[in-house]
């Protein structure tokens, strides 16, 4: 019985090794990438354009607003007034384009735009307190 004990620990530390190198050889890989991997660019939220936000006029309703931006990517349940429309694009880990822009409404008629696009009509930059 002793001989089979010594023989099962004998390739205990080599099995050991071989999963440490191979998961080392794992995470090695994720962090420097293989040379020659195409990444694709990754495109999330709303495409908004200072062609559509021109179109925008105060006093517009919730449905005018919805047709000419499309649904927006936030509706804060907490704060009806409000919608937001953001948009990231990527190539793996490089941020190429970003874009914001806040919507508010007054009831059901637009009232401002705030953010990266706005129309000429649209007040400032400042946060608007809510």
């Amino acid at each position: 019985m002793m001989p089979s004990l010594i023989r099962k620990w004998k390739f205990k530390p080599m099995r050991s090794l071989f999963i440490l190198l191979f998961i080392g050889t794992l995470s090695a890989c994720s962090s420097l990438g293989f040379p020659g991997v195409y990444k694709i660019d990754v495109e999330q939220g709303n495409i908004v354009e200072q062609s559509m936000v021109d179109q925008l006029e105060p006093g517009m309703s919730r449905r005018q607003v919805r047709f000419i931006l499309g649904t927006p990517l936030v509706e804060d349940p907490f704060n009806q007034n409000r919608w937001d429309y953001a948009y990231v694009m990527r190539n793996g880990e490089k941020l190429i384009r970003k874009t914001q822009m806040s919507v508010y409404f007054d009831g059901d008629a637009l009232s401002d735009v705030r953010g990266d696009y706005r129309p000429e009509w649209a007040g400032g930059e400042a946060a608007k307190s809510e």
